[in-house]
């Protein structure tokens, strides 16, 4: 669970997370307009500014009524979690007032609400599972590469407004840390903090090891020699980093120029002339080794019998999974 490395669901006052559905499912329309939708008023509803500054271009049903029931989960949690307080972004302000509206009229009792302003990037975009170019906590979404890339390709105007909030140090540490970093911006201390910590937040530090050593392979300063030394976890992350090619085993038997502009769907080069060319151009590396002989045999050289690292000229990598 992603975020049992944030919260303590054990002990006592231990977190707990529900699915609203366990409240819903047996909750008909006509009851629930009943029992709870008298209680809130259209004049409160459209007063909100989410409603209000929609209903000049358009507002459905779904979007309109969506306050009353968050308004309502809010309600169902004071009343058999005894939740006091909701927290959220500030464009569910209105949303969150409505379940306080809600535990005012039916519950009879008090409840609060807390939000804060939306991260926004410096481009205007902000963080959420709808927006391009988002991260995932979980890593089948976003690798733990792409998760410390995306920290260490963010801007200086970013960086010095997210270490501000997504960081655990100290006021202090990080005021030193922008005051470094305006001072040798080229360095990206901010950027490369960024990435270290919360990628050791999120991920643990071996994958943080991981991540950080498959940048050195790719840009070029690793100290291995052979990629044949690395673990199968280590090779496993090359793949989330770059394009992957699939090869049947099958195709393995032929030579290394019909391997790579025939055996795959993606083909890694247009034609056989585009390989020999790369070979003779000293542009084709695989595992990390300069090929210089179209007769290598990349079967005897797979990586755990399966995987292998192609490049082209110093910047274009492939990586090679056989099936």
């Amino acid at each position: 669970m992603q975020f049992e490395k944030f919260l303590n669901f054990s002990g006592n006052n231990a977190a707990s997370i529900v699915n609203n559905n366990s409240w819903f499912k047996n909750f008909d329309l006509l009851k629930f307009l009943r029992e709870i939708g008298k209680h809130i008023s259209i004049n409160y509803m459209i007063a909100k500014e989410s409603v209000k500054n929609r209903l000049e271009t358009g507002i459905s049903f779904t979007e309109f009524s969506y306050q009353l029931i968050q308004g309502y989960d809010f309600y169902w949690l004071w009343k058999n979690k005894d939740v006091k307080i909701q927290l959220g972004g500030s464009d569910q302000w209105g949303n969150i007032l409505t379940g306080n509206e809600l535990i005012r009229k039916i519950g009879k009792g008090d409840s609060f609400a807390l939000t804060t302003p939306l991260i926004t990037k410096s481009d205007g975009g902000k963080f959420g599972k709808t927006e391009d170019g988002n991260v995932w906590l979980d890593p089948k979404r976003t690798s733990p590469y792409e998760f410390y890339q995306f920290w260490i390709n963010i801007s200086d105007i970013d960086a010095v407004h997210f270490i501000k909030i997504f960081s655990l140090n100290s006021k202090p540490k990080i005021d030193e840390l922008i005051k470094s970093h305006n001072k040798e911006p080229h360095l990206r201390l901010l950027q490369n903090s960024l990435a270290d910590e919360i990628t050791r937040l999120v991920h643990g530090k071996s994958n943080l090891d991981t991540v950080k050593n498959t940048s050195k392979i790719l840009f070029g300063r690793s100290d291995y020699k052979d990629l044949k030394d690395m673990s199968k976890h280590e090779i496993e992350s090359l793949g989330s980093a770059v394009s992957n090619v699939t090869i049947n085993r099958s195709d393995l038997s032929n030579n290394l120029l019909t391997i790579l502009s025939e055996s795959s769907k993606n083909k890694i080069f247009k034609s056989k002339s585009d390989v020999r060319r790369m070979i003779k151009n000293n542009g084709l590396i695989i595992n990390k080794n300069k090929i210089v002989d179209e007769n290598y045999n990349l079967s005897e050289n797979l990586i755990f019998n399966k995987f292998a690292l192609l490049q082209k000229g110093k910047k274009h990598y492939t990586f090679i999974i056989v099936e």
